[in-house]
């Protein structure tokens, strides 16, 4: 078998691991750009602990905590023109799938010699970025060990994805601690997001045997968090297996893509307000039924992970899971069925969808 596998973040874990491995920032520059939301950072901690490790170690930092959910183009270029204006020479990025992907981005924008417009900004072909380190504060979108930076892009009507290995963070810190305090509806759909990632992994064309061995245990930790009544509860040890299960899937998604699952759930997202994760588990279940038709081994093999047989069982899990669905209208389905079809991601699918394949999923899961 032909593969390749790439994972070039090091990863320090556990509780205090900021604090204890802060030194390890040294290496990346003597003024950070902390990139983060309004208010989380501060809530949980993880904001006064980055300060103390960038103290000890005499780095200086400009805060820019303007990022908003589902991160726009202007904000990436508004932080990175803050990096500049103040000599920051490396990025710490801290907070969810938003702030940590608004980061990467201000870090690739931040290091061209010459302005990039932002009509470019998804087609340049870039060779520098300063250097990342993330703090996740969500267990969902792996974001601190992907080389991705998805943004809400108006002109395209869409969230586009800034895909560039020069955005893989050089360090990431993982500490559940920063996981207290997240409302069960955050919780919930974050876990969602990593669930789908591991799954769709399986589901690319690009998956292997050691991508696969990263989504089987990502999926088997999620799965000891939740069950038919929905999560069981957001105690320490929780925490830590579902920000291990992002992280593990976020290094899945890293050398697999995603598949045509985040090509139709980006349309819920940008029209609907959805949340990210939870547009994804609307459409999970009804895609690996469509995937099952051809290729019945490898649902098998997922379902396997969860201890469930049929695709149904794994429905009425993520109904629990999410709750009342949203409807759509037979012009909404059909409008973001025909803007699925553009998206990259459909061609990464094992199974390719054709459009009446697309409008059939977004039917049955949200019609």
């Amino acid at each position: 078998m032909k593969f390749q596998y790439c994972m070039p973040t090091r990863i320090f874990s556990g509780e205090h691991c900021l604090a204890e491995n802060g030194a390890a920032l040294k290496h990346l520059g003597t003024k950070a750009l902390i990139v983060t939301g309004a208010r989380s950072a501060k809530a949980n901690g993880s904001l006064d602990d980055a300060l103390k490790a960038l103290a000890a170690n005499g780095q200086a930092y400009s805060i820019y905590d303007r990022v908003m959910s589902n991160p726009t183009i202007a904000c990436a270029y508004e932080g990175a023109s803050e990096a500049r204006l103040n000599g920051c020479d490396f990025v710490l990025a801290i907070g969810g799938g938003s702030p940590m992907d608004a980061g990467k981005a201000m870090a690739l924008l931040a290091a061209q010699e010459k302005p990039v417009p932002p009509s470019e900004i998804f087609t340049t072909a870039y060779e520098r970025a300063l250097p990342v380190a993330a703090v996740p504060t969500t267990a969902g979108t792996g974001s601190e060990v992907t080389q991705y930076a998805i943004l809400t892009n108006d002109a395209a009507e869409t969230k586009t994805s800034l895909a560039n290995p020069l955005l893989f963070p050089r360090i990431a810190f993982l500490d559940a601690a920063y996981l207290r305090g997240l409302k069960k509806t955050v919780t919930v759909n974050t876990a969602v997001d990593a669930l789908s990632h591991a799954v769709e992994g399986m589901l690319s064309v690009r998956a292997s045997s050691v991508s696969d061995a990263l989504a089987k245990e990502s999926i088997a930790l999620i799965t000891t968090c939740i069950g038919a009544s929905g999560l069981s509860d957001t105690s320490g040890e929780t925490r830590w297996k579902l920000l291990c299960a992002s992280t593990l899937a976020g290094m899945v998604i890293a050398n697999t893509g995603t598949t045509a699952v985040h090509a139709m759930g980006y349309s819920l997202t940008y029209y609907k307000n959805i949340d990210h994760g939870k547009a994804n588990g609307l459409l999970l279940a009804r895609f690996l039924a469509f995937t099952e038709r051809t290729r019945k081994e490898r649902i098998a093999e997922i379902l396997s992970c969860m201890h469930l047989k049929t695709v149904e069982e794994f429905a009425r899990l993520l109904d629990g899971l999410l709750g009342k669905r949203e409807k759509l209208s037979a012009a909404e389905i059909k409008h973001y069925a025909e803007k699925a079809c553009k998206a990259a991601n459909i061609a990464n699918s094992l199974v390719r969808p054709e459009k009446d394949d697309l409008l059939e999923v977004l039917q049955s899961s949200l019609g």
